[in-house]
């Protein structure tokens, strides 16, 4: 039986609210403080481009996570984009910080905070090194050389790592496939999201369609997730023209922003849909405003995991979803939803509108789905982790 706390110190690039912050911080929140020292590091968020509302809900969550009890340690050279300066300082900010703390578990997130952040807890000599990818970036957002060069850093660095978690079965396979390690330095553990919160919202939708200026008995299409290149909305965009001329009745909602913003927007008026499409930005009622989705649609051409899927799911949504990376463990084709493949855009539309066109379908899927959801809430993600925790020391 352990007599002191264990000491661990998460590191992560940014915190917003996109999945890989929300996983790290529900896990740095859920671990029990009397068992635990927890130690968060991070960097500034500048690159995110948070929107104001986003960027203050995240301050206050960093708040609400340092009344419990969290040390929190900002690093503001260490930003997701290469930079040899930056990163320099960046590794030996770490390795400081990681001597004077003498955590006995160093567990890092995302590529260039695993990358830089575990080589210093190997320089510091902290016991044990965990490494959580939340994806990968093996394809879908770098050319050849990059992407290469990102493997061999990746095969190097799992070399000092104790154990790689990935968020599903196919992330995994992927790592795998890539070679990054050998099998026995995986292991899974799903990401986990606050089902309550999703689970058991209620809203007037008449009245939340008619803040969000959506005429009444139009059905709606849903996606939820930063406007960047990576998450495939320009395919969605695409579909939303072709259904709209045989379904006027129908709007397509955003919700996110990102650096693709306007030219997305641009996009929607090009064809002639921007009456259709509605870009509602980044938004603290993201559940309540999701629940008036009739259906949910990710068009990702990659994902880890892809935790708005299981927001999406615990409200009863059907689902049309990319075939790529983790998402084909969420989504059982022709169960809770449909799998298209990436980048599909005549797939989309054919499965989009099955879906328009059938509540009695929508609503079995749905079904299916809020069944599937209990799997991957946040309170089994983190005993998990804890789990994992204890066998490495």
């Amino acid at each position: 039986m352990l007599l002191e706390k264990i000491k661990v110190a998460h590191i992560i690039t940014r915190l917003d609210k996109g999945g890989s912050a929300e996983n790290t911080l529900l896990t740095v929140r859920g671990l029990g403080r009397e068992m635990y020292d927890v130690i968060l590091v991070r960097g500034l968020s500048v690159e995110s481009n948070m929107a104001e509302d986003e960027a203050r809900a995240v301050d206050e969550i960093v708040r609400e996570a340092k009344r419990e009890g969290i040390s929190i340690i900002t690093i503001p050279s260490l930003i997701r984009r290469i930079h040899p300066f930056y990163d320099l300082k960046t590794f030996f900010a770490l390795i400081k910080i990681l001597r004077r703390e003498r955590p006995d578990i160093v567990h890092t997130h995302t590529s260039k905070a695993g990358i830089l952040g575990r080589w210093a807890a190997f320089f510091a000599r902290v016991p044990v090194i965990v490494h959580t990818p939340h994806g990968h970036v093996f394809w879908g957002y770098s050319g050849r050389c990059k992407t290469s060069f990102y493997i061999v850093l990746e095969r190097l660095t799992a070399c000092i790592t104790d154990k790689i978690i990935a968020l599903t079965e196919q992330e995994k396979k992927d790592h795998l496939h890539f070679r990054i390690a050998s099998e026995d330095k995986f292991s899974v553990v799903h990401s986990g999201v606050d089902l309550d919160r999703f689970s058991n919202t209620s809203v007037d939708s008449a009245a939340m369609k008619r803040r969000l200026g959506i005429p009444d008995g139009n059905l709606v299409v849903g996606t939820t997730g930063r406007l960047t290149h990576v998450k495939g909305h320009r395919y969605l965009i695409e579909a939303a023209e072709k259904i709209v001329s045989s379904r006027p009745d129908t709007t397509f909602v955003l919700l996110g922003d990102g650096e693709l913003s306007g030219e997305l927007k641009s996009m929607t008026s090009m064809l002639g849909i921007e009456e259709n499409v509605k870009f509602l930005g980044w938004r603290p009622d993201v559940a309540e405003v999701m629940s008036i989705f009739d259906i949910f649609v990710l068009p990702s051409l990659n994902e880890g995991m892809g935790r708005v899927l299981v927001e999406a799911m615990a409200l009863g949504k059907p689902i049309v979803a990319s075939n790529v990376g983790g998402i084909r463990d969420l989504v059982v084709d022709g169960k809770n939803g449909f799998l298209v493949p990436a980048g599909d855009v005549e797939t989309m539309v054919v499965k989009i509108n099955n879906l328009l066109e059938s509540m009695e379908k929508r609503e079995k899927m749905g079904e299916c789905g809020k069944d599937r959801a209990v799997n991957y809430s946040s309170g089994l993600m983190v005993k998990k982790i804890d789990q994992l925790y204890h066998e490495m020391l």
